[in-house]
């Protein structure tokens, strides 16, 4: 799978593009739709399941130097103004204060990052590790793994630093439920 067919099967799912186009408008510092949304949107199509079959969320990350909750909660709060039609749970995060709540939410530690793509490394999966935003004449796509494992199916555990093989199991679990023809390596 290329970067343009996985960008292609993604945005056949409406709401990703409204997110995408949104987040432009918007002009958040480092903003890109990311991870499940994308993937999931991709096995559906592959599947020919509804393009909105098992999402529970669609995850923005954006990086804004301002850590503060009061600012990243103004965000969200706009962002829900803003795509509330559409009727789905968004997810926005700073990337920039992952690192302030992270240990006490999953239980391991995690690093201070410098921009939103270092949280897309450190997905708890190889396969989501993809993030997409406006770019000046159509879209940049993040995807430092590629995209075989989402082509193929496969959950593969990405253990970086902060990887838990309880959460990974849990989430390939789920997957796994909604999506049986998909592949989960093991985490050990």
């Amino acid at each position: 799978m290329t970067s343009e067919q996985f960008l292609a099967a993604a945005l056949r799912n409406t709401v990703n593009r409204a997110i995408v186009d949104e987040l432009d408008r918007l002009g958040l510092p480092d903003a890109w739709l990311v991870a499940g949304c994308l993937v999931q949107s991709v096995w559906n199509v592959l599947t020919k399941r509804p393009l909105d079959h098992g999402i529970n969320d669609y995850d923005v990350f954006y990086f804004d130097p301002d850590t503060s909750w009061e600012a990243e909660d103004a965000v969200i709060r706009d962002l829900a103004a803003r795509l509330g039609h559409l009727g789905v749970a968004i997810e926005v995060r700073n990337q920039a204060r992952v690192h302030l709540w992270y240990p006490g939410k999953h239980g391991v530690p995690y690093p201070a990052l410098s921009r939103s793509t270092d949280g897309i490394d450190r997905f708890l999966s190889g396969n989501v590790q993809v993030g997409i935003r406006r770019g000046a004449d159509s879209y940049d796509v993040y995807a430092p793994k590629g995209f075989g494992d989402v082509a193929g199916m496969i959950v593969r555990p990405n253990r970086t630093g902060n990887f838990s093989a309880a959460n990974y199991a849990t989430k390939a679990a789920r997957w796994k439920a909604l999506w049986p023809e998909i592949t989960v390596l093991a985490a050990e």
